[in-house]
């Protein structure tokens, strides 16, 4: 059994990316954790997202794996933050800050 790695169901994701190589294994434990939202912040973060959902979808084969991602390059931290509190918010979800 996995140790969850995340206690928030909700992930804002700093972009850019620092380290490619953890991106694959991020997701991974997101779809495994069952977060619901991925929000990317910062520059970058449109080529990010597609990248993250192609990782998601795989080969189309496995309809359980899901999540939604957004992608916010122009916009600042508090706007972002408020769009992922309104996020599914009559679950109280935490949310969490991610760098890789």
């Amino acid at each position: 059994m996995l140790t969850p790695m995340f206690t928030a169901r909700k992930i804002i994701l700093h972009s850019p990316v620092s380290d490619h190589a953890r991106l694959a294994g991020f997701v991974e434990r997101c779809l495994a954790d069952g977060v619901s939202l991925i929000a990317i912040l910062g520059p970058g973060a449109e080529e990010l997202e597609e990248t993250i959902d192609w990782l998601v979808i795989g080969d189309g084969s496995d309809p359980s794996r899901f999540l939604t991602t957004s992608s916010h390059k122009d916009e600042t931290f508090d706007d972002v933050l408020n769009m992922v509190q309104m996020w599914e918010s009559e679950h109280g979800w935490a949310i969490e800050e991610v760098r890789l």
